[in-house]
């Protein structure tokens, strides 16, 4: 089997750790689609790095994955990420997308540390580059430190 699968997300992690957006399109093809959930994709690398912009909005970004499948033309990885939110706008875009609302906090409390745990499939073109990233993930609260 082809290692494609442990190098794109060792880099996937690096980006998301390092909040880098460059990195993170030089996985993809220049059409390749990053599919955030079953119903929203981004297509081309502009638009995969504006929706990247948020992980700027991050912090103690901690990134892990397992690999469970490799194809000839791609692979299946699980991937659990913690980080601490540093905007309101971060916190907000959380409580509206994971469906929980907003949770009690103190003024000037710190912003929460947050968990995503989720599964990618990776789909590969002739060239190496990602054509197709498709992820799953839930998110809620982070019990402790990273």
């Amino acid at each position: 089997m082809s290692d494609r699968v442990r190098r794109f997300m060792e880099t996937y992690k690096k980006a998301w750790e390092s909040r880098d957006d460059r990195l993170l399109c030089s996985l993809f093809a220049p059409d390749g689609v990053y599919h955030n959930t079953p119903f929203d994709q981004q297509v081309g690398h502009a638009a995969i790095a504006r929706y990247w912009d948020r992980v700027k909005l991050q912090d103690d970004i901690r990134v892990d994955y397992a690999i469970v499948a490799e194809t000839p033309t791609g692979g299946v990885a699980t991937w659990s990420t913690r980080y601490r939110v540093t905007s309101e706008k971060m916190f907000e875009m959380w409580a509206k997308s994971a469906g929980t609302g907003m949770i009690e906090r103190k003024p000037g409390s710190p912003l929460p540390r947050l968990r995503l745990e989720g599964i990618a499939v990776i789909e590969f073109g002739d060239d190496g580059l990602c054509r197709h990233f498709r992820i799953w993930w839930h998110s809620q609260l982070a019990d402790g430190p990273a």
